[in-house]
């Protein structure tokens, strides 16, 4: 019995310590990313004010609206006209310079609270996360609350799948009840969405979809091999991700434009849903089969190191690999993302509302920076500088009635701004390097955004990021 009880003491002395070291990694994370902070005090927490000399590309009309005024009350869009009277107020001179909304990146991985920083200083000031996690609901919470400097966040739940055991990283539904269960825990929790992913049969589906619909919840549909692809098509399902399902479902890796065109026209006749084709991350396949040093290259210095170390190692790995031991490969990869671009074409010419995501955050997809590459994607397929851009605005804020404040400049619209040097009807590359970056009317400039960059570079946080997901699989499983 002695033995026994100092077993026990050693055992919750031991939890203690560990408990004490979790939460000392935790406040030294907390402080390193504390340049996020809202002060209420400084300048740049003004929310309230007018800029002046302006040429507006307001994204709800293919235009430009020259030399205007635009009145921002406390981070909302007051009034836009020629001529704008307030006393007492600040007055930025844009110079002449064009105001476009902010970008939105629709599928996210988000690791750390560095990365809000590396969206906001590539101009994405909303993004919508697709793999929830606690720390998640933190992030959240601490946005809304207007504690740190954020893009506006959307988050899903956990991955959902059926019994099929795809990886630790997402939630195994065994039953329809527990499928319903699910769904209501993560409404009440603080998740904005449902994400259904690979491995879903159809009566599990089904109750997902059943209860997202009472729950008053949209879904966001990685496609799922155990249901025909026409299934995700449900109006609950509110996007389906990834142009490459496309290829790899329907299609069984089949790249014939011919099979091609009654899928698109399937998913053109369905009014409701959008779809976000994540042509980067794909073609990230192909840059880490060409490119043997691509690890060690400046833009991975900005990806998290737990994800550096564990996914874009093994990620890397299993391409050069796949490459090294059948070299046809390479053009089989090359060959399907030019497929991809045919499917953006075509998904645009049936006017499909095409959102702009970038998976990024896992493999060598980069936060922030990827979302220009993936809007080139869209040049590539044909698309106008305005139609491009629309993807990561308006077209993304008409995807869920949460959203609908985002995505264009007109009077009662959230002030998620950028100022830009150029028109980006004629020169896209312009959103590259926002002058200023405002967020809910709060002003940065590049300055600022460019210190966000350098925070990130090389960060430091591999065993904080390692506890979160451990959290993550000790609390969601």
């Amino acid at each position: 019995m002695k033995l026994l009880k100092r077993i026990l003491k050693f055992v919750f002395a031991l939890i203690g310590v560990l408990v004490l070291i979790g939460i000392i990694i935790f406040w030294v994370d907390s402080l390193e990313t504390s340049y996020l902070r809202i002060n209420k005090n400084d300048l740049t927490s003004n929310n309230s004010f007018i800029i002046a000399n302006v040429n507006i590309v307001p994204m709800n009309q293919d235009t430009v609206l020259v030399d205007k005024m635009v009145h921002i009350k406390e981070g909302i869009i007051e009034k836009i006209a020629d001529n704008i009277e307030v006393k007492g107020i600040e007055i930025i001179d844009a110079k002449n310079k064009y105001l476009t909304p902010g970008l939105i990146d629709m599928h996210v991985h988000v690791w750390d609270r560095y990365e809000l920083g590396l969206y906001l200083s590539n101009g994405v000031t909303a993004v919508r996360n697709l793999w929830g996690m606690p720390m998640h609901l933190r992030i959240k919470e601490d946005v809304i609350e207007d504690n740190i400097f954020s893009p506006v966040f959307f988050t899903t739940g956990p991955k959902l799948t059926g019994q099929e055991f795809i990886g630790d990283d997402n939630l195994n539904l065994t039953n329809p009840n527990e499928a319903k269960e699910k769904v209501i825990s993560y409404k009440k929790r603080g998740y904005d969405l449902i994400k259904t992913y690979y491995g879903l049969d159809k009566e599990i589906f089904d109750a997902v979809i059943e209860q997202a619909k009472i729950s008053e919840i949209d879904i966001v549909a990685h496609p799922s091999q155990k249901v025909p692809f026409s299934y995700h098509l449900n109006p609950q399902i509110k996007s389906i991700e990834h142009a490459e399902e496309i290829v790899q479902q329907p299609l069984q890796f089949d790249l014939d434009t011919t099979k091609l065109q009654p899928i698109i026209d399937s998913i053109s006749q369905s009014k409701h849903t959008s779809y976000s084709p994540t042509i980067t991350v794909f073609n990230n396949i192909y840059q880490m089969m060409i490119n043997d040093s691509i690890l060690d290259s400046e833009s991975l210095e900005f990806i998290n190191p737990l994800i550096k170390k564990v996914d874009s190692k093994n990620q890397f790995e299993r391409w050069f690999n796949t490459k090294r031991a059948n070299p046809a490969a390479l053009d089989r990869i090359k060959n399907q993302h030019n497929f991809h671009i045919s499917i953006v074409k075509k998904l645009h010419n049936s006017g499909v509302n095409i959102i702009c995501g970038t998976d990024a955050g896992i493999g060598v997809t980069v936060p922030g920076f990827s979302i220009h590459r993936e809007m080139s994607f869209y040049k590539q397929a044909g698309l106008s500088n305005y139609e491009v851009l629309k993807t990561a605005t308006v077209n993304a804020s008409k995807t869920h009635s949460i959203m609908k404040q985002l995505g264009t400049i007109e009077a009662g619209k959230i002030a998620n701004l950028l100022l830009v040097d150029e028109n980006p009807f004629i020169e896209l590359a312009t959103l590259e390097n926002p002058t200023y970056v405002f967020v809910k009317g709060r002003k940065l400039n590049r300055e600022t955004l460019k210190s966000y960059n350098e925070k990130a570079k090389n960060r430091k946080n591999l065993l904080a990021s390692a506890l979160r997901y451990l959290e993550n699989l000790i609390f969601e499983k």
